[in-house]
């Protein structure tokens, strides 16, 4: 059930496809939170930034969103992700470029989600000027569209440490080109969410809020839990994004039920828990967010 109104300073938004696979199925769970934004990622399992997902299918998707007075906030893209070594061929993630920055403008979305591959058996240092090296080109390309790559704290060399996110982002030195700042993925990747966060904290334009218990043995976790409940310091760094006067948006991305984006390997819930693990997972982020503003 929809929680009483209260006034938020910036727009909540889901990577849908955990709610749902079909497009009718996602807007349906965002509706029933009573959010009019919404983040894309799978269609029908199906990659709705790159060519996998037909412009003919893209389109009705497009409409269907339109026709219940919603809006696409983000595209979370496969460009340089964990599937990407950084010694593949650049040409896949530019093809995916090109086929996202129409379907950005098409529905006006600002914001695109992406990673700085993964190291293979080259130098570090190899392995860096090459991805600022994509990065900048992709960074005029999304100029040239009037929207803006966002370099998430997932995979990729620039997601190695919070040092490494802002020297990334300082090589590139473009000003389409920013951090998403996916507040789980700190303590899943075996960082401290805070330290994280504060280094930067300057560089976001966007945030993911997932929330990750730590691994008692260090390293990296996949103990993900609801918001506020896990390591993450989702309260705190909303409460700090709250009051610095950042108004964005968020967006949930919850991998309690299933991970979809890994494909079979992910799916580990029927679709009947996963719409509702997504509903009690935006419930509960709202009831957070209204404590926060009370």
């Amino acid at each position: 059930m929809k929680l009483a109104p209260f006034t938020l300073p910036f727009p909540i938004s889901g990577i849908a496809d955990e709610a749902a696979d079909s497009i009718a199925g996602q807007i349906s769970a965002h509706q029933e939170l009573g959010w009019k934004s919404i983040e894309l990622r799978l269609i029908d399992g199906k990659q709705a930034s790159t060519p996998l997902l037909s412009d003919a299918a893209f389109e009705t998707a497009s409409e269907a969103i339109e026709a219940a007075g919603m809006r696409v906030t983000a595209f979370a893209t496969a460009i340089g992700n964990w599937s990407r070594p950084i010694g593949g061929d650049f040409e896949l993630d530019l093809g995916d470029l090109r086929v996202l920055l129409k379907r950005m403008q098409r529905t006006g979305a600002k914001f695109a989600r992406t990673m700085s591959w993964v190291g293979e058996d080259v130098a570090p240092e190899v392995w860096r000027d090459e991805a600022v090296r994509r990065y900048r080109e992709m960074g005029r390309m999304a100029a040239d569209a009037g929207v803006y790559l966002l370099h998430e704290n997932c995979e990729g060399w620039g997601a190695q440490s919070p040092s490494h996110t802002v020297e990334f982002i300082e090589r590139v030195n473009h000003p389409n080109v920013g951090v998403l700042f996916d507040i789980g993925n700190t303590v899943a990747y075996g960082h401290d969410a805070w330290t994280f966060y504060a280094a930067v904290k300057p560089l976001i334009r966007y945030v993911h809020v997932k929330d990750c218990r730590t691994n008692p043995a260090g390293g990296k976790s996949a103990d993900f839990t609801f918001p506020g409940e896990g390591d993450a310091r989702v309260r705190d760094i909303l409460g700090d994004l709250i009051s610095s006067g950042y108004t964005a948006g968020i967006s949930i991305e919850p991998h309690v039920a299933s991970i979809i984006h890994l494909g079979s390997s992910g799916q580990t819930a029927t679709p009947e828990v996963r719409r509702e693990s997504y509903l009690l997972y935006g419930q509960k982020l709202e009831a957070l967010l209204e404590q926060l503003l009370s």
